[in-house]
């Protein structure tokens, strides 16, 4: 049988891409080679975990600073910038540059205005645009947190925007979630990435896509909701096994009642709790002490008193300061950085770490990245389809601008972990089993050829030819980046398979396919 050329030029890959894969389950042969350009193989070993994929000004940024002086830097979160013109791409999405009062205000407006319009074709066309306009909300949520990811300035600051989006997951597909999903990376998540996590957890508390996903906005005296009371111990702070009870839940349920999103429209919002006692107002989120049940809680073992809105205060406080929250956030991050099964004496150090500083999260990633642990026998990480994108792009563009972010998001879907995805609370999995089956191998060959070839319109405009070639750039990945940070550690295998490409686009996706590139 006679294959067109093309087939079999992408036959070939994936059976090359195949080859790679097997071997990635027998992890690459440690090397020793000399250090490379003043980076020794354990100082790449450490940034694989503590930056968001390796770029040229990562680097640079670690030669001048040194390790120390790098994770300090990281750490402080003073320095948390784009580059302009990804700046600009961000700025113009319409879901970040509108309030979210704004954004749901319309959205209200134009659903009343559907529900008075007769049956017919302009009803089915002002449905069908209503729709639309969310979708590309949350698209530029989505595209805005892989910009980010790929282009800020602080890696080990977006990998912590990313882990905490996951670990207080929402779904975008759910209500008015859709409309203030780029809100809630932006002005909840980002802001607390590093700080303390109590204040984390007020900040998702309070957010209106939380409220809105995990049903609390409709938590209300005499009927009540416990969605998000169980959600919050089980998934967010202390976890299953822990000890809390179902009454806890019950209680906690109790406690949150009162706490919604506020009023529909921006003018009505400005009055919304002139003169009412017991209302708090931050944002979108508003406590109405007319919905609240203040009858007195035993919760955790303790009391609280029927008191409104300090409440919540305190129950946050009981549970961010239980030992339970401690040790269960602490390995929560150890599986992401270290490995699926993270050594408990390093998890225990961790928690120690969160329970001294009351929930620090900067000091207990410090403890992570100080402990000889983190890279202890040679372990590798697997990554997971995020990690994988961002790593690859910054390897392919090392900072170079794109101008349309839409094929990241295909690129995502494809591989199955899209940004505010999944449907249930949990969050994507952290573990490596999840990613490694051959359904999501085979869809990460085909994002790695798409990456390698340049033929993907990431550095195109709406109004650009696909078929002009000079549009399709193919991408330098053999470059002072890949030589300093890559070609010294590869294994046999890999560079026997890249010593095979046929042209630049087939090396590029033998090198993004390679167990090498894979594992961080």
């Amino acid at each position: 049988m006679h294959l067109p050329v093309v087939r079999r030029k992408n036959l070939r890959i994936m059976a090359c891409s195949g080859l790679l894969l097997m071997s990635s389950f027998l992890l690459p042969a440690e090397t020793t080679p000399a250090p490379s350009a003043g980076l020794s193989h354990a100082d790449i070993r450490w940034l694989q975990r503590a930056g968001f994929g390796l770029d040229s000004a990562t680097l640079e940024s670690y030669r001048r600073l040194g390790r120390q002086r790098w994770l300090d830097q990281q750490l402080n979160d003073r320095h948390d910038t784009l580059p302009p013109a990804i700046d600009a791409l961000i700025a113009s999405y319409p879901a970040l540059g509108t309030p979210p009062d704004e954004l749901l205000a319309d959205a209200i407006k134009a659903r009343n205005e559907l529900k008075s319009m007769p049956d017919g074709d302009a009803r089915v066309a002002a449905k069908k645009a209503l729709q639309k306009h969310a979708r590309e909300l949350v698209q530029q949520a989505q595209q805005a947190e892989l910009l980010h990811a790929i282009y800020g300035s602080n890696p080990l600051k977006e990998q912590m925007v990313w882990f905490w989006l996951n670990h207080f997951s929402v779904y975008a597909a759910k209500g008015r979630v859709r409309l203030v999903a780029a809100d809630y990376e932006e002005h909840v998540i980002r802001p607390h990435a590093l700080g303390k996590f109590r204040d984390l957890v007020m900040a998702t508390l309070k957010s209106p896509a939380m409220l809105e996903f995990l049903d609390n906005a409709k938590n209300v005296k005499g009927k009540t909701n416990e969605n998000y009371a169980r959600e919050l111990m089980e998934l967010h702070t202390l976890g299953v096994g822990s000890g809390y009870t179902q009454q806890d839940v019950q209680q906690l349920a109790l406690i949150l009642t009162g706490a919604g999103i506020a009023p529909r429209a921006p003018r009505r919002i400005g009055r919304f709790g002139r003169g009412q006692a017991g209302v708090v107002r931050d944002g979108l989120f508003v406590f109405n002490p007319r919905k609240h049940d203040f009858s007195d809680k035993q919760f955790l073992g303790r009391n609280i008193q029927g008191s409104g809105y300090d409440e919540i205060e305190q129950a946050v406080d009981l549970i961010t300061r239980e030992p339970a929250c401690a040790h269960f956030v602490s390995r929560q991050l150890a599986e992401y950085f270290v490995a699926d099964q993270p050594p408990p004496a390093l998890v225990d150090a961790m928690a120690q770490t969160f329970q001294r500083t009351d929930g620090d999260i900067a000091a207990v990633l410090r403890t992570m990245f100080d402990s000889p642990a983190l890279l202890a026998g040679g372990a590798k990480k697997f990554k997971d389809p995020t990690q994988f994108l961002v790593s690859a792009m910054k390897l392919a563009y090392d900072g170079q601008p794109i101008t349309d972010a839409r094929p990241l998001l295909n690129w995502l879907n494809q591989m199955g972990e899209p940004v505010y995805g999944r449907i249930t609370p949990d969050g994507w999995p952290l573990d490596s089993a999840s990613w490694s089956g051959s359904g999501q191998m085979a869809a990460r060959f085909a994002v790695a050829r798409a990456i390698g070839s340049g033929r993907n319109r990431l550095l195109m405009g709406d109004t650009d030819a696909p078929g002009n070639a000079r549009r399709f750039p193919v991408p330098a990945m053999d470059s002072p980046l890949y030589r300093t940070a890559f070609k010294p550690y590869l294994s046999d295998a890999t560079r026997t398979a890249l010593g095979k490409a046929g042209s630049a686009q087939e090396w590029n996706t033998y090198l993004l396919s390679s167990p090498d590139f894979n594992y961080r």
